[in-house]
């Protein structure tokens, strides 16, 4: 059963979140602050965090990317964002920390349901579109030095593995379903997500440079970027 963690200092807005999601069939816990809730995700290692921008002790944004920078299994938790504020502002900005999807009080909870599920998803490994040998089934997607597993959502640059999140994982899929080919904002939209969604090009764009910046401390850069056409996975050799 996934785990969700919900992090509201407003009680009536964690037990509208906690109802949904346990009428959906997932298992929750909760928290009131960023700081407590930066500590519950460290050590229960929920499968998402359902998380308030404005909170006590530590914001939204500052616990995002203190789970981020944190290192190991952590930093790849993805994190819905719960925001009162609706502007293209503040969510190109959550998406760049490293939100994985934003939504906005208040909600319907059926769609907060199916944002969490559509998220999961993102993340999850892929089955094989039909019957293969079981060598295939999970057949690891190499290019250069560049290595990804979908049975186990694992990805090496050279044998040194990168922690990636749900969103990040599906762009670097995308890419290497076909290297060197150009790709265009729209066909990247649809390999991040798994439910038809409307997300500026700014959000694309955050989405890649999140990605690239995982690789740069490596001194790798497979992303290229094609001025007014799009980007494309490089020889990563």
């Amino acid at each position: 059963m996934p785990r969700v963690l919900i992090v509201d200092d407003d009680p009536a807005i964690r037990e509208v979140v906690r109802f949904a999601l346990s009428r959906a069939g997932f298992d929750t816990l909760e928290a009131a602050d960023g700081a407590a809730g930066l500590a519950a995700a460290r050590e229960a290692s929920p499968d998402l965090v359902v998380l308030d921008v404005m909170l006590p002790e530590m914001d939204g944004t500052e616990m995002c990317r203190a789970l981020r920078a944190s290192g190991g299994a952590a930093a790849a938790i993805p994190v819905l964002f719960l925001s009162s504020r609706d502007d293209e502002v503040d969510r190109i900005v959550g998406l760049e920390i490293g939100g994985d999807d934003y939504l906005t009080k208040p909600f319907s909870p059926r769609e907060l349901v199916a944002r969490v599920r559509a998220v999961l998803r993102r993340g999850a490994p892929v089955p094989p579109v039909r019957p293969a040998p079981p060598a295939a089934a999970d057949e690891v997607m190499r290019h250069g030095r560049l290595s990804l597993d979908p049975g186990t959502a694992r990805v090496t640059w050279d044998g040194r593995e990168v922690t990636l999140t749900a969103t990040e994982f599906g762009l670097l899929r995308t890419f290497l379903r076909r290297p060197g080919r150009v790709l265009n904002r729209d066909a990247l939209m649809d390999g991040a997500y798994t439910v038809e969604r409307v997300v500026s090009d700014r959000t694309i764009d955050s989405h890649v440079r999140r990605l690239r910046a995982k690789f740069a401390p490596l001194g790798a850069a497979p992303v290229e970027t094609l001025p007014g056409f799009g980007y494309r996975l490089g020889p990563c050799d």
